[in-house]
Protein backbone atom coordinates (compact mmCIF):
# COMPACT_ATOMS: atom_id res chain seq x y z
CA UNK A 1 0.00 0.00 0.00
CA UNK A 2 1.44 3.35 -1.08
CA UNK A 3 2.32 5.85 1.99
CA UNK A 4 1.41 9.46 1.52
CA UNK A 5 3.26 11.97 3.39
CA UNK A 6 1.41 14.64 5.56
CA UNK A 7 1.30 17.99 4.93
CA UNK A 8 1.20 19.86 7.92
CA UNK A 9 -0.33 23.44 7.74
CA UNK A 10 2.81 25.04 8.43
CA UNK A 11 4.81 23.67 6.04
CA UNK A 12 2.19 23.88 2.98
CA UNK A 13 3.05 26.51 -0.06
CA UNK A 14 1.85 30.26 1.01
CA UNK A 15 0.07 29.47 -2.82
CA UNK A 16 -1.72 26.93 -1.72
CA UNK A 17 -3.20 27.84 1.65
CA UNK A 18 -4.45 30.73 -0.12
CA UNK A 19 -6.15 29.05 -3.04
CA UNK A 20 -8.19 27.25 -0.11
CA UNK A 21 -9.04 30.82 1.36
CA UNK A 22 -10.06 32.33 -2.04
CA UNK A 23 -11.76 28.82 -3.27
CA UNK A 24 -13.97 28.65 -0.60
CA UNK A 25 -15.34 32.46 0.16
CA UNK A 26 -15.50 32.45 -3.92
CA UNK A 27 -18.35 29.98 -3.55
CA UNK A 28 -21.63 30.53 -2.54
CA UNK A 29 -23.41 29.02 1.06
CA UNK A 30 -25.71 26.09 0.35
CA UNK A 31 -28.60 24.84 2.00
CA UNK A 32 -26.80 21.30 2.37
CA UNK A 33 -23.66 22.35 3.84
CA UNK A 34 -24.30 20.77 7.19
CA UNK A 35 -26.97 20.86 9.77
CA UNK A 36 -29.06 23.76 10.37
CA UNK A 37 -29.67 25.12 13.81
CA UNK A 38 -33.31 25.49 14.81
CA UNK A 39 -35.23 24.62 11.75
CA UNK A 40 -35.52 20.76 10.15
CA UNK A 41 -34.88 22.50 6.24
CA UNK A 42 -33.95 19.07 4.33
CA UNK A 43 -35.27 15.36 5.64
CA UNK A 44 -32.25 13.06 3.81
CA UNK A 45 -34.31 12.49 0.83
CA UNK A 46 -34.16 15.59 -0.65
CA UNK A 47 -31.70 17.05 -3.22
CA UNK A 48 -31.42 20.61 -3.04
CA UNK A 49 -28.97 22.74 -4.76
CA UNK A 50 -30.46 26.54 -3.98
CA UNK A 51 -28.26 28.64 -2.58
CA UNK A 52 -29.34 30.15 0.39
CA UNK A 53 -27.51 32.66 3.01
CA UNK A 54 -27.30 31.54 6.35
CA UNK A 55 -26.46 33.73 8.95
CA UNK A 56 -23.19 33.40 11.02
CA UNK A 57 -23.48 31.43 14.38
CA UNK A 58 -24.60 33.62 16.78
CA UNK A 59 -26.10 31.24 19.20
CA UNK A 60 -25.68 31.08 23.02
CA UNK A 61 -22.06 31.35 23.90
CA UNK A 62 -22.57 29.72 27.37
CA UNK A 63 -24.23 27.26 25.98
CA UNK A 64 -21.36 26.50 23.38
CA UNK A 65 -18.41 26.97 26.37
CA UNK A 66 -19.92 23.74 27.72
CA UNK A 67 -20.59 21.49 24.76
CA UNK A 68 -16.77 22.41 24.34
CA UNK A 69 -15.93 21.73 27.89
CA UNK A 70 -17.80 18.40 27.36
CA UNK A 71 -15.96 17.34 23.99
CA UNK A 72 -12.84 18.14 25.87
CA UNK A 73 -12.96 15.56 28.54
CA UNK A 74 -13.74 13.22 26.03
CA UNK A 75 -9.92 13.69 23.96
CA UNK A 76 -10.83 13.48 20.23
CA UNK A 77 -8.40 12.18 18.18
CA UNK A 78 -7.27 14.12 15.06
CA UNK A 79 -9.00 13.33 12.44
CA UNK A 80 -6.66 13.32 9.97
CA UNK A 81 -4.05 10.91 10.02
CA UNK A 82 -0.44 12.08 11.13
CA UNK A 83 -1.68 15.32 11.70
CA UNK A 84 -0.23 16.92 15.20
CA UNK A 85 -2.80 19.06 17.23
CA UNK A 86 -0.28 21.64 16.85
CA UNK A 87 -0.39 21.63 13.44
CA UNK A 88 -4.57 22.34 13.72
CA UNK A 89 -5.17 26.16 12.84
CA UNK A 90 -8.87 27.72 13.57
CA UNK A 91 -10.98 29.02 11.11
CA UNK A 92 -14.53 28.57 12.40
CA UNK A 93 -15.05 32.12 12.59
CA UNK A 94 -13.48 32.69 9.02
CA UNK A 95 -15.96 34.81 6.42
CA UNK A 96 -17.26 32.50 3.79
CA UNK A 97 -19.09 34.72 1.28
CA UNK A 98 -20.64 37.90 2.41
CA UNK A 99 -22.75 36.90 5.30
CA UNK A 100 -21.74 33.61 6.75
CA UNK A 101 -18.67 32.24 8.98
CA UNK A 102 -17.31 28.96 8.18
CA UNK A 103 -18.63 27.04 11.47
CA UNK A 104 -15.54 24.31 10.62
CA UNK A 105 -11.84 23.92 10.52
CA UNK A 106 -10.20 22.94 7.55
CA UNK A 107 -7.24 20.54 7.86
CA UNK A 108 -5.09 20.56 5.56
CA UNK A 109 -2.97 16.71 3.97
CA UNK A 110 -2.15 15.06 1.17
CA UNK A 111 -4.42 13.63 -0.96
CA UNK A 112 -5.51 9.96 -0.06
CA UNK A 113 -4.53 10.36 3.28
CA UNK A 114 -6.29 8.75 5.51
CA UNK A 115 -9.21 10.17 7.70
CA UNK A 116 -10.25 8.90 10.80
CA UNK A 117 -13.31 8.19 13.34
CA UNK A 118 -12.68 11.02 15.99
CA UNK A 119 -14.13 8.47 18.35
CA UNK A 120 -16.99 5.71 19.05
CA UNK A 121 -19.73 5.71 17.29
CA UNK A 122 -22.28 5.29 14.57
CA UNK A 123 -22.40 6.46 10.73
CA UNK A 124 -25.70 8.79 10.71
CA UNK A 125 -25.21 9.39 6.92
CA UNK A 126 -22.77 9.00 3.84
CA UNK A 127 -24.28 11.72 2.03
CA UNK A 128 -22.91 13.14 -1.37
CA UNK A 129 -23.65 17.29 -1.46
CA UNK A 130 -22.91 20.30 -3.71
CA UNK A 131 -20.63 21.92 -0.99
CA UNK A 132 -19.21 19.22 0.56
CA UNK A 133 -18.79 16.65 -1.86
CA UNK A 134 -18.41 13.15 -0.66
CA UNK A 135 -19.41 13.67 3.04
CA UNK A 136 -20.01 10.94 6.56
CA UNK A 137 -22.22 12.58 9.25
CA UNK A 138 -21.19 10.54 12.45
CA UNK A 139 -22.97 10.52 15.74
CA UNK A 140 -21.36 10.44 18.68
CA UNK A 141 -22.21 7.35 21.37
CA UNK A 142 -24.86 9.28 23.39
CA UNK A 143 -26.15 10.84 19.63
CA UNK A 144 -25.85 14.31 21.14
CA UNK A 145 -23.41 15.05 18.70
CA UNK A 146 -22.91 14.31 15.29
CA UNK A 147 -19.58 14.89 13.35
CA UNK A 148 -18.94 16.20 9.71
CA UNK A 149 -16.03 15.08 7.45
CA UNK A 150 -16.32 16.61 3.81
CA UNK A 151 -14.34 17.19 0.75
CA UNK A 152 -13.51 13.24 0.62
CA UNK A 153 -11.52 11.53 -2.18
CA UNK A 154 -13.95 8.31 -1.39
CA UNK A 155 -15.10 6.40 1.57
CA UNK A 156 -13.04 3.32 2.96
CA UNK A 157 -13.70 -0.11 2.07
CA UNK A 158 -17.19 -1.36 3.84
CA UNK A 159 -18.27 1.67 5.61
CA UNK A 160 -22.35 2.07 5.33
CA UNK A 161 -24.59 4.02 7.35
CA UNK A 162 -25.98 2.83 10.86
CA UNK A 163 -22.70 1.11 10.56
CA UNK A 164 -20.47 1.08 13.90
CA UNK A 165 -16.99 2.66 13.74
CA UNK A 166 -14.20 3.16 16.73
CA UNK A 167 -11.97 5.75 17.91
CA UNK A 168 -9.13 5.87 14.91
CA UNK A 169 -11.05 3.68 12.37
CA UNK A 170 -9.98 5.02 8.97
CA UNK A 171 -13.74 5.80 7.68
CA UNK A 172 -12.44 7.49 4.19
CA UNK A 173 -9.33 9.67 2.82
CA UNK A 174 -8.60 13.17 2.05
CA UNK A 175 -10.05 14.86 -0.66
CA UNK A 176 -11.07 17.40 -3.17
CA UNK A 177 -14.79 16.47 -3.70
CA UNK A 178 -17.37 19.51 -3.81
CA UNK A 179 -16.46 23.03 -3.72
CA UNK A 180 -13.12 22.97 -2.20
CA UNK A 181 -9.94 23.95 -5.05
CA UNK A 182 -9.13 21.11 -6.56
CA UNK A 183 -5.03 21.54 -6.26
CA UNK A 184 -5.52 21.80 -2.26
CA UNK A 185 -6.80 18.84 -0.71
CA UNK A 186 -8.41 19.04 2.92
CA UNK A 187 -10.37 17.70 5.20
CA UNK A 188 -13.57 19.64 6.50
CA UNK A 189 -14.14 18.79 9.80
CA UNK A 190 -17.17 20.27 11.89
CA UNK A 191 -19.00 19.34 15.07
CA UNK A 192 -22.47 20.14 15.72
CA UNK A 193 -24.60 19.59 18.52
CA UNK A 194 -27.71 17.88 17.80
CA UNK A 195 -31.21 19.35 18.81
CA UNK A 196 -33.98 16.74 20.10
CA UNK A 197 -35.14 15.22 17.52
CA UNK A 198 -32.04 13.86 16.54
CA UNK A 199 -31.59 14.63 12.82
CA UNK A 200 -27.88 14.60 11.27
CA UNK A 201 -28.73 17.41 8.98
CA UNK A 202 -30.10 19.86 12.05
CA UNK A 203 -27.98 21.34 14.74
CA UNK A 204 -25.69 24.43 16.51
CA UNK A 205 -21.94 24.34 15.11
CA UNK A 206 -19.35 23.79 17.96
CA UNK A 207 -15.93 25.37 17.18
CA UNK A 208 -13.72 22.11 16.81
CA UNK A 209 -10.47 23.70 17.32
CA UNK A 210 -10.58 24.52 21.05
CA UNK A 211 -11.94 20.59 21.27
CA UNK A 212 -9.26 19.00 19.42
CA UNK A 213 -6.51 21.40 20.92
Amino acid sequence: MTRHRVMAPPLMAAAAAAALVAGLMAAPPDPQAGPKAGKAALPPAVTDTRAKARPAHDGDTDDDDAAIDALKKRHLKVPVQGVTRDDLRDTFRQRRGSDRQHEAIDILAARDTPVLAVEDGTIAKLFLSKPGGITIYQYDPSETYVYYYAHLARYADGLIERGRVERGQVIGYVGTSGNAPPNTPHLHFAIFKLTSQKHWWQGTPIDPYPVLK
